[in-house]
């Protein structure tokens, strides 16, 4: 089929050749335009309401950057396509040299296989405490070689601080940019932020029931329920850390806290979340889904990001060639069934077997089918208390 270019090239080019009358180019000429005329509205109408194919495609165009296969290296490599990040060097502050041992412990020895090389990092120091409270701008979004996630450099507003308080880099959660104004209550709700709300551990999920220093009684449950709708409108933005307690069933939110006085753990990586299902009534528990399906219990004293955590299509890339590993610093895997006998329990042998033997790892452990975690009801006593579900598995995990 011909491109667009090429056959109007042809149609102009019978134009030119002519013939011997002047009614005979005229017919031609208007033939011509015709078919040209058709021939464009017939593209402009598949380019306006295009297929399902076609709209796919023309989706992950947008999505993702793909290269002209000029070398196979770039064949396949497919990178998602983010205009929003900063193109220059980050925060020197900010950063530690990362000196790499290529996974090698103190005495030499390699405790970590398939580590070394790759290009030289500067390790993100990034806040997972955030214990400065009062609004913060975000000033850029930023890429880390260190982590799948992306990461937002923030300004503290509040004049007093000095030194490196001021600056820090957080997790960026999804559809944060440049501009954006997000804020820590980790230390608790501010008094006068939300007007007849007063901040207190002891409600820990239950109704509002705030007094009235004026007439010294109670307000009424649709008072209440207007100040916690106020506080949750002001509290309940992506990038905001608050505290479980006053997070409301069904929020999406990441970078959760097992210690109420501890760093952020839980839900960091690329595109991952965690909701919360429930508070318990009276308790000081609340329960969270993670992102493999588990359910466990937190205490409410602990605090969580709202929002999802940003890039969630980095899975989805290709890195297109070996290379491109290496440049990350991994060294290549050497199958089990390709070694000897002696330095694998898939080794040895005639062809392509490993002797109908379960899979193993390098050192004998089972790879497939054996569970190496037992928690809540199913393993030894208070082995995790804390897990009420357990991550699906097997036919439950296909859905079957």
């Amino acid at each position: 089929m011909l491109s667009a270019r090429g056959f109007l090239r042809s149609c102009f080019s019978a134009i030119n050749v002519g013939s011997s009358s002047s009614s005979a180019r005229a017919s031609s000429s208007s033939n011509v335009l015709a078919r040209a005329r058709a021939y464009a509205t017939e593209a402009m109408t598949t380019q306006q309401s295009p297929s399902e194919v076609n709209a796919a495609l023309a989706r992950t165009s947008v999505l993702y950057k793909t290269y002209k296969p000029i070398t196979p290296g770039i064949r396949h490599l497919k990178r998602p396509l983010n205009p929003h990040l900063y193109e220059g060097r980050p925060l020197r502050e900010l950063t530690v040299a990362l000196r790499k041992r290529g996974g090698r412990n103190n005495h030499g020895r390699i405790t970590v296989r398939h580590r070394g090389g790759g290009h030289k990092q500067r390790i993100r120091i990034v806040d997972f405490m955030r214990m400065s409270p009062g609004p913060c701008d975000v000033v850029r979004i930023e890429y880390d070689p260190g982590r799948s996630a992306h990461i937002a450099l923030i300004k503290n507003r509040n004049p007093d601080l000095c030194g490196g308080k001021v600056w820090s880099y957080i997790l960026a959660p999804d559809n944060l940019r440049a501009g954006d104004v997000v804020e820590s209550f980790r230390q608790g709700i501010p008094d006068g932020l939300v007007p007849g709300f007063v901040d207190s551990k002891e409600i820990r999920g239950k109704a509002l029931e705030v007094k009235d220093k004026s007439e010294e009684e109670t307000q009424t449950a649709s008072t209440a329920s207007l100040a916690l709708g106020v506080l949750r409108s002001v509290t309940i933005k992506p990038g905001n850390v608050v505290p479980i307690r006053l997070i409301p069933p069904g929020t999406i939110i990441h970078n959760i806290a097992l210690n109420p006085q501890g760093r952020a753990i839980l839900v960091r990586s690329a595109g991952t979340f965690g909701q919360l299902v429930a508070h318990e009534e009276g308790g000081k528990y609340s329960h969270i889904r993670l992102q493999s399906g588990e359910v466990r219990k937190v205490l409410q004293d602990c605090f969580a990001t709202i929002g999802k955590v940003s890039n969630p299509l980095w899975k989805n890339r290709n890195l297109g060639k070996a290379g491109r590993n290496r440049w990350l610093g991994r060294r290549p895997r050497v199958r089990g069934m390709a070694m000897n006998r002696c330095d694998h329990p898939h080794g040895g042998g005639r062809g392509k077997s490993k002797g109908n033997k379960q899979p193993r790892s390098i050192w004998g452990w089972l790879a497939k089918g054996k569970r190496t975690r037992k928690p809540g009801p199913k393993g030894p006593k208070n082995s995790n208390k804390m897990v009420i579900r357990e991550r699906p598995r097997g036919k439950e995990k296909r859905g079957l």
